[in-house]
């Protein structure tokens, strides 16, 4: 926060967003839009950019490609905002370069565990309506998250009640695997369809032999119902 503080200090001389602040200091160009009313991400943020504060707006949504024209982009602060949805591509083109983002303290229940885990970013995540589910788990497990903010990840809602309220960490330390849970219903899915296509098959089978056996009786009757041969020569 002193860093972006400094930062104000400088303006740019090239274009910047009208509901922003541009600064530069020792070449690292940031942009500054902190509380101002955004409902979504500005368009004509500046290429260059290296800092990106996006706090304290209402935007809802972070759609794909939305910040892939800033290739030198570093830190990304969407924090306190109205977030529900991010796109699986949402950080697409920015994911190699970006070194922090913060989605703290907004409204995200679930998200792609594709727009998480191809960052190399250090993510703070806390504060937010988690679902605690296999793709989070999996976002806890393999994606860099600021340690100082893990404890702050709580499930709002779970698959059994005992798990609401407490940090996800704390809930998959006392050995829950939300995606064993997974599994285990696909598995139960997948066994319930092959038992119904494997009643479907046997009543088909016992249909046509039944049916078979009808027409070779209505056969053999329509034999016995012909005068016979012995009876036509007396």
């Amino acid at each position: 926060q002193a860093f972006f503080c400094l930062l104000l200090c400088v303006p740019w001389g090239s274009s910047c967003p009208p509901s922003c602040q541009c600064t530069e200091r020792a070449g690292a160009k940031a942009v500054l839009c902190s509380s101002q009313h955004l409902e979504e991400i500005p368009k004509d943020i500046p290429k260059d950019a290296v800092f990106l504060k996006l706090d304290a707006n209402s935007i809802t949504r972070i759609p794909s490609n939305a910040f892939r024209h800033l290739s030198h982009l570093e830190e990304l602060d969407l924090s306190r905002n109205a977030i529900e949805k991010i796109d699986r591509a949402a950080f697409k083109g920015v994911a190699a370069g970006l070194r922090t983002l913060d989605l703290s303290s907004n409204r995200i229940r679930s998200i792609p565990k594709e727009a998480l885990l191809a960052l190399n970013a250090k993510l703070r995540l806390a504060n937010n309506p988690w679902h605690c589910e296999c793709a989070l788990q999996e976002v806890l497990w393999e994606a860099r998250l600021d340690p100082d903010s893990v404890q702050g990840i709580t499930c709002h809602t779970a698959p059994r009640q005992e798990y609401v309220g407490k940090p996800l960490l704390q809930v998959l330390d006392a050995g829950v695997n939300f995606c064993s849970v997974r599994q285990r219903t696909m598995d139960v899915a997948m066994f319930i369809t092959m038992f119904g296509w494997f009643t479907m098959v046997i009543v088909y089978v016992i249909c046509y032999v039944r049916h078979n056996r009808e027409d070779t009786c209505k056969h053999v009757d329509y034999l016995k119902s012909l005068p016979s041969t012995q009876g036509q020569a007396e």
